[in-house]
């Protein structure tokens, strides 16, 4: 495992002028290549890319990984209204101003999907490229998200459950490892899928029934899943589950935007991803006409840990071949 570079307070100037400081990463001198900035989701932190930093920034490139707002080292707001769509993007444009950089090509995971997308869309001038990882681009809905999460899989869907303020960071703080060890467990294969659905949706009701796992069920080390228990800890969960609550908020501010992403990307999906499937890709062309892909056979959702070299190899192949220095 390569270690991470030590992290920085940035002071950062987000949406509408809003000041907020977040710890972010930096490797690597750029050498004549893009910058590259790495975007986490939820249950994450910057330090879910551990293992790309180094790679990436030995390959040639700059390399800037911050905690979002809400989560590790970073200023974690409570209001749900501080993480919407314009402010979570304002970060990263904020992270570009802070460090010198004009543009970058971004590489979102899980949440941090939907916030590269966007970001190309919001903020084209500062974007060389994007990839995501297992998180497609998807044209708006004819109805809001959480509709329709609701009749395809229950009001028990964690999107749905997250809406109320409490509960969700009632149920999970002060089980910290409890809650790890539930999420960070390898992928289940797809010949159970059908079973399965809808009821792995419903978080709570799994933490409510989960004893433990082994250490050999987890897709990290456990003096690794020991930094996602510290961290969350220390930060609490309301960060991550605010940008939940912006679901159908995001939506209605997004529904008018153009949905069609023309730099070049990247969609590298998971085939075991249960949460983001690889099919849930199917026609992104459409919106996103200078697409490339590819599929890691035999990974769940967790791609970073359960296949970093992997990830890595289709990254920097991707990069040099897309952006020669």
């Amino acid at each position: 495992m390569t270690s991470m570079p030590a992290p920085r307070r940035l002071a950062v100037t987000s949406h509408e002028g809003e000041e907020i400081t977040l710890s972010v990463y930096e490797a690597g001198a750029g050498e004549g290549r893009p910058t590259v900035v790495l975007v986490h989701g939820w249950p994450e932190l910057a330090y879910s890319w551990k293992n790309q930093i180094g790679p990436l920034a030995d390959a040639g490139y700059h390399v800037i990984a911050p905690d979002l707002r809400g989560f590790g080292g970073s200023d974690n707001p409570k209001e749900k209204e501080r993480y919407t769509i314009h402010h979570m993007v304002g970060d990263l444009r904020g992270v570009l101003d802070a460090c010198g950089v004009e543009k970058a090509v971004f590489v979102g995971h899980d949440w941090g999907g939907f916030l590269v997308w966007p970001m190309a869309q919001l903020n084209p001038t500062r974007v060389a490229g994007v990839i995501g990882v297992c998180t497609p681009h998807k044209a708006p809905p004819p109805v809001p998200p959480l509709q329709i999460l609701e009749k395809r899989f229950t009001a028990n869907h964690y999107f749905i459950r997250f809406q109320p303020v409490g509960p969700a960071e009632e149920k999970f703080t002060g089980h910290e490892e409890k809650f790890f060890r539930m999420m960070f467990r390898g992928p289940a294969p797809r010949a159970i899928w059908e079973k399965l659905v809808p009821g792995v949706y419903d978080i709570f009701s799994m933490f409510d029934r989960f004893k433990d796992s082994h250490d050999a069920q987890l897709v990290l080390p456990p003096e690794e899943l020991a930094v996602y228990v510290d961290a969350y800890k220390a930060s609490g969960f309301h960060g991550g589950i605010n940008l939940y609550r912006n679901v159908d908020g995001n939506y209605h501010l997004m529904k008018d935007v153009d949905p069609v992403v023309t730099h070049p990307a990247f969609m590298i999906s998971a085939e075991l991803d249960l949460f983001l499937p690889p099919e849930t890709t199917d026609g992104m062309e459409k919106i996103v006409p200078n697409l490339d892909r590819a599929l890691i056979e035999g990974c769940g959702h967790w791609v970073m840990w359960e296949k970093p070299d992997e990830l890595n190899r289709l990254m920097i192949e991707w990069l040099a071949r897309k952006f020669p220095a």
